[in-house]
């Protein structure tokens, strides 16, 4: 493989862009508020609350990563005092509880171990001893590929009365996500997964009850920046209000990427992905890998895999990488040096992606 060939971006993000998508963004800069931008705003929305498989009014895209998501929407919706309860059980559970902390309120925790779902149970008990304001939990957690089943833990909170939000950075466009049917009030994502667009970019949307619970603030929202009752206004109403400068060029591959998602369909997206994944768990299998979550709570597009001893981890992935130009991921915390993260994500999610890989290793293990 010559040093001019693309790498294939196989780890937990971003993934491989579509032609098309890097093209829309080498498009001519135009005016943040120009009625031409407007328009491509709109699209966007209109794009994403199909994606998201939601009504809600207020759906787009924060000018900034997945992080910027997850912090758009705790801060709006927790104030000081208020009781939070955050499942954790990966990476991205433990950043919701620093952004709690950080917005005065008070944390509640259910953790499970790393490679486990949440057990519904264990929530059930933590609202029956508190009665937070929201229930938070990570849909796809990228630092452990395990998929959380909603059902159970929606209908919890539902009836505990509680706000839910839910981090689907890596389930958005990749595995089903039916925001409105779920009963999910607060959602955010990010462009550079399943979407396959450029990093720098959050999906979210917020259900009414969300936005009635944020006009009926007492305080200011923590971050200036972050504060919907501010933001909205530049994204939503027939009077645009400035609010920032959009990343003009990036929102041109999101609406690209949105275009080619609602042209493949989303059931057809998702079948995509979860073929992908079987394709690559038999290669991985006749090569003597194991996965680290079991069967029902595998993350189709982000595959944990356990490493044998003896391979050398660092060993491995650099060879990927420098000869084969291949990107896996690395474990995290305790995992380091003993799983790898094989990201299958948009347009990455395809048989010759998976075969390239499967080759390599061959050749490498």
């Amino acid at each position: 493989m010559t040093a001019d060939q693309a790498k294939l971006l196989l780890g937990p993000g971003p993934s491989n862009a579509h032609p098309q998508v890097l093209e829309a963004m080498s498009a001519p800069l135009i005016g943040h508020m120009d009625p031409e931008f407007l328009e491509v705003m709109a699209d966007i929305k209109s794009m994403l609350q199909n994606a998201f498989q939601t009504e809600n009014h207020l759906t787009f895209a924060v000018s900034a990563p997945g992080s910027a998501g997850m912090e758009t929407c705790l801060v709006n919706l927790l104030e000081p005092g208020d009781e939070a309860l955050i499942c954790v059980h990966g990476v991205f559970g433990n950043r919701m509880s620093d952004i709690v902390e950080r917005c005065g309120a008070k944390l509640i925790r259910v953790d499970a171990p790393w490679g486990k779902a949440i057990d519904p149970e264990q929530v059930k008990q933590a609202l029956e001893q508190h009665q937070p304001k929201l229930v938070a939990i990570v849909h796809a957690e990228t630092s452990t590929g395990v998929l959380q089943p909603m059902a159970e833990i929606s209908k919890l909170t539902k009836d505990a009365g509680a706000l839910l939000v839910v981090d689907a950075v890596t389930s958005f466009c990749g595995t089903e996500l039916r925001v409105d049917e779920w009963g999910i009030d607060a959602v955010y994502s990010g462009s550079q997964k399943c979407l396959s667009a450029p990093p720098g970019l959050s999906p979210v949307s917020f259900s009414e009850r969300a936005v009635t619970t944020i006009l009926k603030r007492n305080s200011k929202v923590q971050s200036w920046f972050l504060d919907l009752s501010l933001v909205s206004n530049y994204w939503q109403g027939a009077k645009r209000a400035y609010h920032h400068t959009a990343p003009v060029s990036s929102m041109f591959a999101l609406k690209q990427a949105l275009q080619l998602v609602m042209e493949e369909g989303l059931e057809n997206r998702y079948a995509r992905h979860w073929e992908a994944h079987q394709l690559l768990k038999a290669g991985l299998e006749d090569l003597g890998f194991e996965f680290l979550v079991e069967e029902g709570f595998r993350l189709p597009m982000l595959n944990a895999i356990k490493l044998p001893s003896h391979i050398n981890d660092q060993e491995v992935r650099s060879k990927l990488l420098n000869h084969y130009r291949i990107e896996i991921g690395a474990g995290l915390g305790d995992f380091a040096g003993k799983v790898w993260r094989i990201g299958l994500m948009g347009e990455n999610a395809r048989p010759q992606a998976v075969d390239q890989l499967l080759s390599a290793l061959k050749e490498i293990v």
